[in-house]
């Protein structure tokens, strides 16, 4: 599989760096919960947008909606705890999260899974991470994005304004709190000339 991306113009050092996180900005949610972003966390992240998008594991899957089987609009690849990540900068994303939300989170983030939006027809639809721990606890889902921006949206359980925030280039967003069990979040399909992003999402144990 090849994909090229066309570079960020504010994207163009040849070195992954990443920042530090004094430096995210939190909008609070309401009903507990609140996010976190931070532009360009990861500087120079443009090249490893190439290197996972040809080299992970990536799998296509089916899922059954109504009478019929389709396909999942996006490439899926996981990864556990202990589980060697495919780029030596991801597990030291991981280890920075964890540090700096290691009193508001109590433990470490431990397992990554990858989305990878080919195009604007790929997406996610509207839901929350509940399955396991996030239906019943507050807890955090650290996402960063390399790749073309996306929007990601995020809307009240039962509906509700959305608030939208694009990421892509190294961006990070934090859902915390009772995010995942007050709010949804997506990544809506889009008619205009989306480039390809590539999402990495940290999660605590027992958190899917």
């Amino acid at each position: 599989m090849t994909t090229h991306l066309q570079g960020s113009l504010f994207d163009q050092t040849d070195r992954l760096r990443l920042g530090p996180l004094d430096g995210v900005r939190r909008t609070e949610l309401g009903a507990g919960a609140w996010i976190d972003v931070l532009p360009g966390w990861l500087a120079g992240s443009d090249p490893l947008f190439e290197q996972l998008a040809a080299e992970v594991p990536w799998r296509a899957e089916r899922r059954t909606m109504y009478d019929h089987v389709v396909d999942v609009p996006r490439l899926l690849a996981s990864y556990g705890a202990g589980d060697p990540l495919p780029h030596p900068v991801l597990p030291a994303a991981r280890e920075a999260l964890s540090r700096h939300y290691a009193d508001e989170l109590g433990e470490p983030f431990t397992t990554a899974g990858l989305c990878y939006y080919r195009d604007g027809r790929d997406s996610v639809a509207w839901h929350g991470d509940r399955i396991g721990r996030g239906a019943r606890e507050d807890t955090m889902v650290a996402i960063l994005s390399v790749g073309a921006p996306r929007d990601l949206l995020l809307r009240p359980v039962g509906g509700g304004p959305a608030v939208r925030r694009p990421l892509g280039h190294g961006d990070l967003i934090v859902m915390g709190g009772s995010c995942q069990r007050t709010w949804e979040h997506c990544v809506p399909k889009t008619a205009r000339g989306a480039g390809p992003r590539i999402s990495v999402q940290f999660r605590p144990h027992g958190v899917q």
